[in-house]
């Protein structure tokens, strides 16, 4: 399954629009998708959302979408 995780860099910042990224990871959980970014970064995760493959379509449209492998 694919996942999208909205995250922030900062846990200073308030959370808004302007400073929320976003990755894309495949696994079998949400709970796996937050261990590794947990474990591999030290970003503050906001929101993880499983993709459908109606919303997996949309998502590859955009020239940001690349599945991250830690």
């Amino acid at each position: 399954m694919i996942y999208k995780v909205l995250y922030q860099t900062s846990e200073l910042d308030n959370p808004r629009r302007e400073f929320t990224n976003s990755l894309y990871m495949d696994a079998a959980s949400s709970i796996e998708v937050r261990q590794a970014v947990e474990k591999n970064t030290d970003y503050e995760i906001e929101f993880i959302q499983e993709l459908d493959e109606k919303h997996l379509e949309y998502e590859k449209k955009s020239p940001e979408f690349k599945l991250t492998e830690f």
